[in-house]
């Protein structure tokens, strides 16, 4: 009887930022165990940010946003399986099972599988209907971007914004279409969010707030415009949907995993035995709230939790929880807008350094009496020691931390 496929010491599902970086912490650390990285894609692990941006524009071409090379990856001693997702796992028996139905059996997982796009009703019939969350569909948007006449990008949240923006920057008119009274209002609050608005409208975009989207238009397979709630029709021939991301936890069915809008792990971001998860699949910290956890999609969190994780793996992390101050920015005309904590819905934000009309500013959310949340616009220097100041500030019990809604 076959004994099945060797043991590799550590497997890591997702070849993205937090899984490369897990193997990247392992070695650097002194790790010298087996190491394989599966990867859905075939493309060499790359960064995302810079596709709404950089890559969308034409700045940068896709090889740029490579996380490492080949040689430097070789370096890393891994094996390395790109372009064949996985598609089950066994946790009882340390087996996953990948797209051409080779298993590799592991003495630990860590689950980076990320997220995907959400969809709108209709989308995947209609030709000039678009999602942001990978080369391949930065460099398909941009190809589509060349002949189009009305972009609508639907969503504004920070990735709707950051296309809207590489598209005026293009010289092409854009609808940004969002159901809030703001842009990132979920992020940035009602205040910051106006002047959000306000950026957006003096850069030539038409923006429609207040304005829930039910589904698409299309004529010959082409979509011709998305519908809103009141009946009415934004015409355009290219539409980007930007209304979040779910999980990629499909492929965990029948794992044994406990799966709720994330893979649910415990406060060392552990899924089960020998499971850990990291990144933007990671719903952390259930055992501390005592109910579902959290989950953060950003690319700090991806990195500082796969560093934990490798610390955890190799035994240094023990007594320690995994309680990061969520963080992210966004680049938008020339403006970079950094977020430390979160601005809750009902908090009180004021600005404690510049102005609005100066428009480089540092604002403090509070709510209950305690600092929850740094804005920076314009203001990298100033917003350094915000990370110190939320930690001081310490944890709030009442409020999750996220740094995007789910």
């Amino acid at each position: 009887m076959s004994a099945g496929p060797a043991r590799t010491d550590v497997v890591i599902v997702g070849a993205c930022v937090g899984g490369l970086t897990v193997a990247q912490a392992l070695r650097r650390r002194g790790f010298r165990g087996t190491l394989a990285l599966i990867g859905a894609e075939d493309e060499l692990p790359y960064d995302r940010p810079p596709l709404s941006k950089e890559v969308l524009s034409g700045r940068w071409p896709p090889e740029r946003t490579r996380l490492r090379d080949r040689p430097e990856l070789d370096g890393l001693d891994l094996d390395l399986r790109l372009g064949r997702p996985a598609v089950a796992l066994d946790a009882a028996r340390h087996r996953v099972t990948l797209s051409d139905g080779s298993t590799l059996r592991y003495g630990r997982l860590v689950v980076a599988t990320g997220a995907h796009a959400r969809r709108l009703p209709g989308q995947s019939g209609l030709a000039g209907v678009h999602t942001l969350r990978t080369l391949g569909d930065s460099a398909r948007l941009r190809d589509d971007l060349r002949t189009a006449r009305r972009t609508v990008v639907v969503g504004a949240g920070v990735l709707g914004c950051e296309i809207a923006a590489t598209v005026r920057g293009l010289g092409l008119p854009v609808t940004l279409v969002e159901p809030a009274a703001h842009p990132m209002e979920r992020l940035l609050g009602a205040t910051i969010g106006g002047e959000l608005a306000r950026l957006h409208t003096e850069h030539g975009v038409r923006l429609l707030t207040s304005t829930p989207v039910t589904g698409l238009v299309g004529a010959a397979g082409r979509v011709t415009g998305v519908r809103t709630a009141s009946g009415a029709v934004v015409p355009g021939d290219v539409v980007v949907v930007a209304i979040g991301a779910r999980p990629a936890t499909d492929w965990l069915a029948g794992s044994g995993l406990t799966v709720d809008e994330g893979l649910v792990c415990d406060d060392r971001c552990r899924a089960a035995d020998d499971v850990y998860a990291v990144g933007d699949v990671a719903r952390f910290g259930a055992s501390r709230t005592g109910g579902r956890g959290v989950r953060l999609e950003n690319r700090t969190n991806a990195t500082e939790q796969a560093m934990f994780v490798a610390t955890d793996i190799l035994g240094g992390a023990a007594a320690v929880r995994y309680r990061p101050v969520p963080y992210f920015w966004s680049d938008q005309y020339g403006v970079r807008v950094q977020v430390y904590g979160s601005v809750p819905a009902r908090s009180s934000v004021r600005i404690v350094e510049g102005s609005l009309a100066d428009r480089r500013f540092v604002a403090h959310a509070e709510a209950a009496g305690r600092l929850v949340g740094v804005v920076g616009w314009n203001s990298a220097g100033r917003v350094r020691t915000a990370r110190r100041l939320l930690d001081a500030a310490g944890p709030d019990p009442a409020a999750p931390l996220s740094s995007r809604p789910l």
